[in-house]
């Protein structure tokens, strides 16, 4: 099985035969070829010669021809404000792309690329899981060991940060491989931790392997989808409530029979009867059994699929012909044909040999990045009295559920558990992961809702969000009335529910700027805001309006534990109080919003 002995082949275009046909004689995409011939301002109703396989309508530009190609390549140029050579080739390869169409190597990729997801959400489940345990064993306060979470989102952030530019710069697939190969070998590690800083340093570590899934998994994917198919962004987000079903599953199971009762000290701090190593392998039976998952998950991407480099980065380091081989790979896996060829590259965007700056230097690759966040791509979001209230809003309600959310959802086992209520028994183990099993199980069907009731006519996504939004604030207060484990459970079953109609997961968008991009959310992505939030900022700012908010986001969530920890030492329910007053606030900036998305077209 060669492919198997060699996940890092380079390929030449002799490795996929009998999968080129010239441009002239080539069948076009029907949606490639109507759009062409609209943004060339031919007619649709204009006869169509099928001699030798070439569309006369439009005749010397038609869309089976290297002129009307470049003139549509001109024109999304234009559209751009990017004109390089790297620019030029990569669009006439996304064309390639769109006429090859969806088959079995982007289904395959879509599969790998979930287990991004998924292993993205089962850590955070991981890490809330075991912080009751931690207590236990090391003794370590209750409040204080809210910082265990801090240590992963630290290992998130830098980890998002890194693999997302380093993708650009090592390549996706090299990216792709490692990011879940350090996530499943800490994951395993962190079974051994033998203090408890040692073990927040390893959930660091294992985050900032998680952390690059979503930039690195979502770019890779994007790149190798024709646009027709780009809605499948949204559809990986399936994957991310599998995660934390799977880890409260197996967490229910493990720490439920293999943890120390809760009224026990820690024999590091207390005399027996304590709560040792050898009664509390729970929580290190739930890291390593997680840890085996994502490392499998490598295993499979590794070792089992045919990672074909980004043709776009290989344009980016100058290597046209493996671009070319790749394209011609992914015809050869789907059983198409493509016209795609180094001479239609060169035609388009000129020959390596004859134009100088055929590839991007990796300062380029960094100021491109950083490019998308300067004052002119700012400015054009405050251009109108409507569009800058508007985006002012939209960054507040992200940064307000940002740290709302992880305020509850980060340490709901504690609160389950009543950790640090005087005068109040802990409840047992078996019921505290049971409920949290319940509750994730339950908030699975809300994201189904949402996806229904954003298009229903006088709810849309505006007022999903803020229904929603409300509800959920007030049944966070509700759940602190009492400290009974079946009422704590109805609450937070109905808390998941309808918190799940804009908290769903890590979803991608496109940046609509006649290329494909993505803005990636490492932490916790809202579904419907998520949606809405591109679609009320014009086209080419689009990126620019949704990573700031995302930024947002990941800042208010990291400072999320360090509120818990202060707050908690005052009443244990204030870090609830805090979740829910935020919540509330979200929900009066939602109804302020002034734009309704739903049934028109983005800016």
């Amino acid at each position: 099985m060669p492919i198997f002995m060699k996940p890092f082949q380079k390929h030449h275009v002799s490795d996929f035969p009998d999968v080129y046909v010239p441009l002239a004689h080539a069948t076009r995409n029907a949606s490639v070829v109507a759009d062409h011939n609209e943004k060339l301002g031919f007619s649709s109703d204009s006869p169509v010669d099928d001699k030798a396989g070439e569309a006369s309508v439009g005749g010397e530009y038609s869309a089976n021809t290297v002129e009307g190609l470049r003139a549509e390549i001109d024109l999304d140029i234009a559209a751009s404000g990017h004109d390089t050579t790297y620019d030029r080739k990569s669009k006439v390869i996304n064309k390639a792309i769109m006429d090859i169409g969806m088959g079995s190597y982007q289904w395959q990729l879509f599969v790998l690329c979930g287990f991004g997801w998924l292993a993205d959400n089962l850590v955070l489940q991981v890490v809330a899981l075991t912080l009751p345990s931690l207590t236990s064993e090391f003794g370590v306060n209750a409040n204080n060991v809210r910082y265990t979470s801090c240590a992963l989102f630290i290992g998130l952030c830098l980890g998002a940060s890194f693999w997302g530019i380093g993708a650009d710069l090592v390549g996706r697939r090299l990216a792709f491989n490692t990011t879940l190969f350090l996530a499943g070998v800490f994951g395993l590690a962190v079974g051994g931790g033998p203090s408890w800083v040692g073990t927040c340093g390893l959930y660091a570590a294992m985050g900032f392997g998680v952390g690059g899934n979503l930039p690195v998994d979502g770019a890779l994917f994007l790149e190798f989808l024709p646009s027709a198919s780009q809605n499948l962004l949204t559809l990986l987000s399936m994957w991310w409530p599998l995660g934390q079903l799977l880890g409260s599953l197996i967490a229910w199971g493990f720490l439920s029979n293999y943890t120390c009762s809760p009224d026990l000290d820690s024999c590091d701090v207390s005399a027996p009867p304590c709560c040792s190593k050898a009664d509390n392998w729970g929580w290190r039976y739930l890291n390593i059994t997680v840890g085996a998952i994502v490392f499998l998950m490598f295993v499979a991407r590794f070792f089992f699929f045919h990672l074909f480099e980004s043709p776009k980065y290989l344009l980016s380091k100058g290597r046209q012909a493996e671009a070319v081989a790749t394209v011609h790979g992914i015809a050869y896996k789907n059983k198409r044909k493509t016209w795609l060829s180094e001479e239609v590259l060169n035609a388009i965007g000129g020959d390596p040999a004859m134009v100088d700056n055929t590839k991007l230097s990796h300062a380029d690759i960094v100021k491109r990045t950083l490019g998308k966040f300067s004052k002119d791509r700012i400015a054009p979001l405050f251009a109108t009295r409507r569009l800058g209230v508007m985006t002012c809003l939209i960054w507040l309600c992200w940064a307000t559920i940002g740290m709302g959310y992880p305020l509850f959802n980060a340490f709901l086992p504690q609160y389950f558990q009543n950790t640090g209520k005087a005068n109040t028994a802990p409840t047992p183990n078996s019921i505290v992961y049971r409920n949290y099993a319940i509750t994730s199980i339950v908030g699975v069907p809300g994201s189904i809702i949402a996806a229904y009731t954003v298009d229903v006519r006088y709810i849309g996504r505006k007022y999903t969000i803020a229904i929603s939004t409300l509800i959920t604030g007030i049944l966070l207060f509700c759940f602190t009335i009492s400290d009974d484990p079946n009422y704590q459970l109805t609450f937070s079953s109905l808390e998941a529910f309808f918190q799940s109609t804009f908290h769903r997961s890590p979803t991608p968008h496109i940046h609509s700027d006649g290329d494909k991009n993505t803005n990636l959310e490492i932490d916790i992505m809202y579904g419907v805001l998520y949606a809405y939030t591109p679609e009320v900022f014009p086209a080419p700012n689009r990126g620019t309006g949704t990573g700031i908010a995302s930024f947002f986001n990941r800042l208010t969530g990291l400072c999320a534990p360090i509120v818990a920890v202060h707050a908690g030492g005052v009443n244990p329910n204030a870090p609830i109080y805090a979740s829910g007053s935020l919540i509330l606030t979200a929900f009066i900036v939602m109804c302020c919003f002034p734009i309704e998305t739903r049934g028109k077209q983005s800016l």
